[in-house]
C-alpha cells in the first residue's frame, strides 16, 4: 500500500481550544496579507513595524504585562520565569547600553550563547535599536565562527567567558569590525571585554522604539552551501507578520499556550519560531538549557504542561529508540500539538508518535531563505505520513523545470518530481545574501524562489519531498530520492540512521548506495546484509533499492542531526568536502 493511502484521522479534542485553522479551503480563497498584518494590532501594512513591539511591547503595555513570557530550565535545575513586562525593561536597558557604545541602525550586534534568557535580551534590545541581529550557535569552533562574524562585520558580540577565551581571543585580530565584546558570566571579563551585567544595570530602564520601516534589515540568518563559504541571509521586520500568521496556522498556536520549541537559537528555527512566533502569539516559551535526555524532556513536558512542541526528526527517531514505555510512564496530556523540522519526517515515526502520544508529529517545509513556515501539515487536516503537506494561505507553491535562460516551467501534472518554488511577496522572504548579490540573484525566477529542493505533488495537493537538486540519483532513467530509501531502510529493526547517495555507474549512470549506522548490539555480517538488501528491494521494488549498503558508525551529520549527503558522497568518491563548518565534532 502507498504511503498516500495512510491517512493518520485527527485526533477530537480532550479540552483543547477551538482550532485556529478550520477552514483549510475557504481561508486560501479568502487570504490577503493585509489581513495578517492587522491581527498584530490593527495598523495599516504600510506604518512601521518592529520585531520588538510585535513581540514584547505590546503584551508588556497591556493587561497581559504579568503573564509569564520566558520559563528558563537551567542545566543546573534552576528555574526562572520573566514577564513580559521584566522583558520589556531588560530589552529596554540592552537598546540604551547599545546607544551608549555607538551602536545604532545597521550595525550587527552577534552572540554566541547556549540557551540562557540573556540571548533573548539581547536580540529583542538589538530590534528595539533597530540593529541587525545575529544568532551563532555555540558549539561552532572558531574557524566557522571566525568566517560568520567576519562576513556578518560584527560591530558587537555577547558571549561567554570561556567561549571568548577558548574561540574568540586568539580571532580577534582577523575581526577588525568587532569593537565591544560583552560577557554575561563574569563581573571581571577578559581584558578588553565588558561586564554584561553591569552595564545592562546602569542602563535606562525606559527606552522609545524608533518609527522602524517594515523593510529595515532586523536578522542575519547563516547557512550553509554546497561548496563555499556560509551564507548570510538578510531578513526584515516585516517577517514578523509571517511568524505570527504561521504559528497561528501552521502550529495551532493559542495566546496563554505554553509551548516548547527545542531548536538551538544558533539556528534560524530557534529565533523564527523559538523566540519571534511564540511571543509574539502571548504564549509561554520554556527555554530548556540542558541537553537531549529522553527521561528528563518527558519530565518537562509533563511537569511544565507543555501544550504545543516543536522539535526536529533527530529527536523523534531517538525517542523511538527508547521505545513508547518510557513516554507511558509521563502524564502527557496537556500536549495539544506536536510539529516537526529541520528535515523530513520519516513516515514511521509520525506513526510511532501516534501510536505512543495519541497524536501524531505534523512535518512542515521551509528554509532560512523562506524564513517562516511555507508548508505544512495542519491540526485540521488528515495527515499523510511522509508529506511535507500543504501550502499555508497566502504562499503560493509550485512545482517548475528550471531552464537556463527562460523562466521556468511550470509543472501541473500529479506526481511530476520538480523543483519547488514560491511566488515572492510574502513578508519573511530574504531580502539579500550579505555580499553576495549575484548568488541572491540565481535564487529567482520570473518572481518564483526556486528553492533547490525536489518534491512532487500528489491529487490531493500535498507536497512530497524527494531531495535536495543535487542530490536526487539517476539511475536507469528513474529519478530516486534519497530520503524515500533513507525512510524504508530506518524501518528494518537494526537501522538506527541511514544516508543515500549515487555512486557513478558506467551503465547506468548512477547506482543507489546506502550508508547505515546500526541500532546498539547490532553488527553488519553476510546475513544483515543481505536482509538489509531483500528488505529495501521488497519495499521500494529494484529500480529504487540500493545495490550497495555500508556500514559506519560515524556518519558525518549537521550539529542538528541531519545526515550530510554531500559529505558521504564526496568521501566516497574522493572529492572535496566543501563547508565543514555545521559538521558533528564526531563526524570523520
Amino acid at each position: 500500500m502507498s504511503q498516500e493511502m495512510h491517512l493518520i484521522k485527527k485526533k477530537p479534542p480532550f479540552d483543547s481550544p477551538v482550532p485556529n485553522l478550520t477552514d483549510y479551503e475557504t481561508a486560501r480563497a479568502e487570504f490577503r496579507w493585509q489581513l495578517a498584518r492587522d491581527a498584530l494590532d490593527g495598523k495599516m501594512l504600510g506604518d512601521p513595524i518592529n520585531i520588538a513591539q510585535v513581540t514584547v511591547e505590546r503584551h508588556a503595555q497591556g493587561e497581559w504585562r504579568d503573564r509569564i513570557a520566558l520559563r528558563w530550565l537551567a542545566r543546573d535545575g534552576r528555574c526562572e520565569d520573566f514577564t513580559y513586562a521584566q522583558l520589556s525593561e531588560l530589552s529596554n536597558r540592552f537598546a540604551n547600553l547599545l546607544q551608549s557604545l555607538g551602536v545604532g541602525e545597521g550595525d550587527a550586534v552577534f552572540s554566541v550563547l547556549g540557551r540562557v534568557p540573556e540571548l533573548f535580551v539581547t536580540a529583542l534590545g538589538c530590534w528595539k535599536n533597530r540593529s541587525r541581529f545575529c544568532a551563532l550557535f555555540a558549539a561552532f569552533g572558531p574557524e566557522p565562527l571566525r568566517a560568520r562574524l567576519s562576513i556578518g562585520r560584527a560591530r558587537v558580540l555577547v558571549t561567554t567567558t570561556e567561549i571568548y577565551q577558548r574561540k574568540i581571543a586568539p580571532l580577534c585580530d582577523q575581526l577588525p569590525d568587532l569593537e565591544r565584546v560583552l560577557i554575561i558570566d563574569r563581573e571581571d571579563p577578559p581584558e578588553g571585554c565588558l561586564d554584561w551585567c553591569r552595564r545592562l544595570d546602569a542602563s535606562d530602564a525606559d527606552f522609545s522604539i524608533p518609527s522602524t520601516n517594515p523593510e529595515t534589515i532586523a536578522l542575519i540568518h547563516f547557512t550553509s552551501g554546497t561548496t563555499g563559504k556560509p551564507k548570510g541571509a538578510l531578513h526584515a521586520h516585516a517577517a514578523v507578520i509571517a511568524h505570527h500568521h504561521s504559528a497561528r496556522l501552521a502550529l495551532d498556536l493559542h495566546p496563554g499556550d505554553i509551548y516548547w520549541c527545542t531548536a538551538d537559537p544558533g539556528w534560524v528555527t530557534g529565533i523564527s519560531y523559538g523566540l519571534i512566533a511564540p511571543l509574539a502569539m502571548g504564549a509561554r516559551v520554556i527555554l530548556d538549557e540542558g541537553d537531549f535526555d529522553v527521561e528528563r524532556w518527558y519530565r518537562l513536558l509533563q511537569e511544565q504542561g507543555v501544550n504545543v512542541w516543536y522539535t526536529a526528526p533527530t529527536a523523534v527517531r531517538m525517542m523511538m529508540k527508547y521505545g513508547a514505555e518510557v513516554a507511558q510512564r509521563y502524564d502527557l496530556s496537556a500536549l495539544r500539538f506536536l510539529a516537526s523540522v529541520g528535515e523530513p519526517l520519516n513516515p514511521e515515526a509520525v506513526t510511532w508518535s501516534f501510536e505512543t502520544f495519541g497524536l501524531p508529529f505534523h512535518d512542515n517545509w521551509w528554509q532560512t531563505e523562506t524564513g517562516a513556515i511555507m508548508i505544512a501539515n495542519y491540526r485540521t487536516l488528515d495527515i499523510k505520513p511522509g508529506s511535507m503537506g500543504r501550502s499555508l494561505p497566502g504562499i503560493e507553491a509550485a512545482i517548475v523545470e528550471r531552464r537556463e535562460r527562460d523562466a521556468p516551467r511550470l509543472i501541473d501534472k500529479v506526481n511530476r518530481t520538480g523543483e519547488l518554488a514560491v511566488r515572492c511577496g510574502w513578508p519573511s522572504m530574504f531580502r539579500g545574501y550579505l555580499g553576495e548579490e549575484e548568488r541572491y540573484r540565481h535564487c529567482f525566477a520570473d518572481d518564483w524562489y526556486l528553492s533547490g529542493d525536489l518534491v512532487r505533488r500528489d491529487e490531493a495537493g500535498y507536497y512530497w519531498f524527494v531531495g535536495r537538486a543535487d542530490d536526487v540519483i539517476k539511475s536507469a532513467g528513474h529519478l530516486v530520492g534519497p530520503f524515500e530509501v533513507e525512510s524504508v531502510l530506518m524501518e528494518h529493526p537494526a537501522v538506527a540512521e541511514a544516508g543515500v547517495i549515487g555512486v557513478p555507474d558506467a551503465i547506468i549512470g548512477e547506482r543507489v548506495k546506502a550508508f547505515v549506522a546500526l541500532k546498539p548490539g547490532r553488527v553488519m555480517n553476510e546475513d544483515l546484509h543481505r536482509d538489509l538488501l531483500a528488505h529495501a528491494r521488497r519495499r521500494l521494488g529494484p529500480a529504487v533499492a540500493p545495490r550497495e549498503i555500508e556500514a559506519r558508525s560515524d556518519l558525518p551529520k549537521t550539529r542538528s542531526g541531519k545526515i550530510m549527503r554531500r559529505v558521504l558522497k564526496a568521501r566516497e568518491l574522493g572529492l572535496p568536502e566543501g563547508d565543514l563548518s555545521a559538521i558533528q565534532s564526531n563526524g570523520k
